[in-house]
């Protein structure tokens, strides 16, 4: 690699640290001691890499966010298949990524990895190649994701929990610590376990976000019909369309479940 002072960084940048003349940080990013940032990375305003960190290559993490001790952004997917294709690792803005988490660049199937914006990575987390994740979600210790899973906006997931390729977390959803997931977990409600299984609405997550007492009740109506009745869920999900009020959130839950390849968590 051809090493050098970068631009815009010589101020905030600790003397140990290497920057390669190819990346790109804003003028008031700071870099801590032997922190490495490689070719065709940017770093936005007010972003905050602290020591030996790792940005490999071709990644682009958002403004104010605060990378921990260790962490290894931007590096090769761990995918048999990749064979050396461009891609890249694209962070939001304000997300923190703690101690000695991992997140891999894309390989061809999409070309990129994604972390939202607000988003809190924990110590150990590996978020692998291809996966997309929203907004304001959050990743508990050691989380393992293979790749191309997707985790939508305000979805929280426990420690230990290992996520297997292709599957989607819907938004607003929280899945306990220690748990499988095969399948695809619907939003909006609660899961846990060895593999995991419903719990009902994540009635806590609800209302910290201010969800309104009229929301709660039609998703509660919309759990009971398709998951407490004694209907086939195909079957439930047309009478849950024509007997709840079909409220953004209810039709986002219905849409999801339709939608889904791998089959839903029940």
């Amino acid at each position: 690699m051809n090493w050098g002072a970068g631009r815009e960084v010589e101020a905030l940048v600790h003397p140990t640290a290497i920057i390669d003349t190819d990346a790109s940080l804003a003028a008031d990013v700071a870099v801590g001691p032997y922190s490495i940032v490689g070719p065709g990375v940017e770093v936005g305003r007010g972003t905050v890499l602290g020591s030996h960190v790792l940005v490999e290559r071709d990644t682009t993490i958002g403004e104010q966010c605060q990378i921990a001790k260790g962490a290894v952004l931007g590096s090769d997917p761990q995918d048999l298949k990749y064979e050396g294709e461009s891609s890249r690792l694209f962070v939001g803005d304000r997300t923190v990524v703690r101690e000695y988490a991992t997140l891999n660049r894309g390989t061809r199937a999409s070309g990129k990895t994604v972390v939202g914006s607000d988003c809190l990575i924990m110590a150990y987390a590996h978020v692998a190649h291809d996966c997309e994740i929203g907004n304001h979600v959050v990743l508990s210790n050691a989380v393992n994701m293979a790749g191309h899973v997707v985790i939508e906006d305000w979805a929280m997931v426990g420690g230990l929990t290992a996520i297997h390729q292709f599957v989607r977390l819907g938004a607003h959803s929280f899945c306990g610590g220690g748990s499988r997931v095969p399948q695809d977990i619907p939003p909006y409600l609660r899961v846990a376990g060895n593999p995991v299984k419903l719990y009902g609405l994540n009635t806590v997550g609800l209302e910290r976000r201010g969800v309104s007492e009229d929301v709660k009740r039609s998703l509660k109506k919309t759990y009971q019909v398709l998951f407490q009745s004694k209907l086939t869920l195909t079957h439930a999900l047309d009478v849950a369309a024509e007997e709840v009020e079909q409220i953004p959130e209810v039709r986002h839950l219905l849409t999801f479940i339709r939608s889904s390849e791998r089959g839903v968590t029940t």
